[in-house]
């Protein structure tokens, strides 16, 4: 994987650890109170039932804790802004460990040794400290971020499960999500002649053609975050999003039906 020719922004890292802790706390609160009819409903996911899906978020989180218990790596491989087009090579070995997480536990049990486990480790650990992950070794802080896309992204799939659970969104993990599959898209398709914006949070140039400079630009897309994250991520296709009216897009270059999903 090559490294991302643009640069990663800065994050906050102290939000950052806030904000993953938040989040799975609220998925946490939520999954407990699930019942076993709950738990074996069916999910967007494929073959995953809310039980597996249960499971994978405690295996995202929980990788922090595995990333820091193990040897540091020699040297950083992976950029921040690379890591979300490289997780579709991975995809199987995540879904089978998914399955067996799932069958190793009770819910409640994985939650509470995640919880315990994370929250031991933060405390402690710097920044800059080189974590091995499936797709090269990250600093912790920007494992980290991409700790937000898993819990926001997995949130909404759990809501889209469990009508009425209503999982709430901590702001500043939806607001990291959302800004990482933004430049995530500027890093796929480089240029300024459209700019995308995903208001409070995010606004981004990209597509090759010429560089707009004052005034209203001649193509724009514009959408919420939560519409963005599910086209970055496959969860809605681009012509539904525009049928549904969940996104504006003007200008012969705001049509992104094939710079999407981002993440397989």
């Amino acid at each position: 994987m090559s490294p991302a020719k643009k640069r990663a922004r800065s994050y906050d890292s102290a939000k950052i650890r806030k904000a993953v802790l938040a989040q799975f706390g609220q998925v946490r609160d939520a999954v407990l109170t699930l019942t076993p009819e709950q738990l074996s409903a069916p999910t967007r996911l494929g073959e995953w039932t809310v039980r597996e899906l249960a499971a994978h978020f405690t295996m995202a989180v929980g990788a922090v804790a595995r990333g820091l218990e193990m040897p540091e790596p020699a040297k950083h491989e992976l950029p921040l802004l690379d890591w979300p087009s490289g997780t579709a090579t991975e995809s199987g070995a995540i879904a089978d460990g998914t399955r067996e997480l799932a069958a190793s536990a009770q819910p409640s049990e994985l939650f509470a040794r995640t919880t315990a486990r994370i929250e031991e480790v933060l405390r402690e650990a710097p920044d800059t400290r080189l974590i091995p992950t499936r797709f090269g070794a990250m600093t912790l802080a920007d494992f980290l971020v991409t700790r937000t896309v898993e819990l926001v992204v997995h949130t909404d799939d759990l809501n889209d499960a469990l009508p009425g659970l209503d999982v709430p969104y901590d702001r500043q993990a939806l607001a990291a999500c959302t800004r990482l599959l933004a430049d995530a898209l500027a890093v796929k398709a480089p240029g300024a002649s459209t700019e995308v914006r995903i208001p409070p949070f995010a606004v981004v140039q990209c597509v090759e053609g010429p560089r707009h400079t004052r005034g209203t630009p001649p193509n724009v897309v514009e959408t919420d975050p939560l519409t963005w994250i599910r086209l970055a991520t496959g969860r809605v296709g681009w012509r539904a999003a525009l049928d549904d009216a969940k996104v504006s897009a003007s200008g012969e270059r705001a049509d992104l039906s094939k710079l999407l999903p981002i993440m397989g």
